[in-house]
């Protein structure tokens, strides 16, 4: 459970970061690059910036669930020992637990959603914005796109490590649509 630590990325990560930096060069046109301002993605961002010439904002309102002092656990003991902060143990309920220290899924999701709506509000009709985040905020995006709860969008979507999710958004109706989701098909 690496929450908010300062985990660099694997030689598997920094391969994967390539990969998905080729294909994001060779199929968008990409404007700005909004990033968690973790060291993980800052590391992400930075090999990206290889392949995209775009500015870069870095910003907390991506960053991972912040699992307080249970981070740097593995995640079956983490759910072993506090089985009250698993979703697959207690259900639904286990999103409003707060770790000491920490925040709770409720409110990953409150600031990744708002985050979301405010680029959506300011972003231009043509702009291409790459999202650089993390598993979680990226399920808790999806998640409110597609309406659905909050442990469904835990639990029931995958995200791979520097898979491409795509969404179209239509300023005039105020519709986002999912393109694309957990595609990995250049690893």
């Amino acid at each position: 459970m690496q929450g908010w630590a300062p985990a660099p990325l694997t030689e598997l990560g920094q391969e994967q970061a390539n990969q998905v930096g080729e294909v994001l060069h060779d199929n968008y046109d990409i404007d700005r690059i909004l990033s968690s301002d973790l060291y993980r993605t800052k590391e992400m961002t930075e090999l990206l910036l290889e392949y995209i010439d775009a500015p870069v904002t870095f910003e907390s309102a991506w960053r991972e669930h912040d699992i307080g002092a249970y981070q740097g656990l593995p995640a079956d003991e983490m759910f072993e020992r506090f089985p009250e902060y698993g979703l697959w143990e207690v259900g639904p309920e286990a999103a409003y637990e707060k770790p000491d220290s920490g925040e709770s899924l409720i409110e990953v999701r409150e600031r990744v959603v708002e985050r979301w709506e405010d680029l959506l509000s300011d972003c231009d009709s043509d702009e291409t914005v790459l999202i650089v985040a993390h598993g979680g905020p990226i399920r808790l995006i999806l998640g409110h796109v597609k309406e659905i709860e909050i442990a469904e969008a835990i639990m029931e979507q995958s995200q791979a490590n520097c898979s491409i999710n795509e969404f179209h958004y239509n300023p005039e109706t105020g519709e986002t649509e999912v393109i694309r989701e957990n595609d990995t098909e250049h690893h």
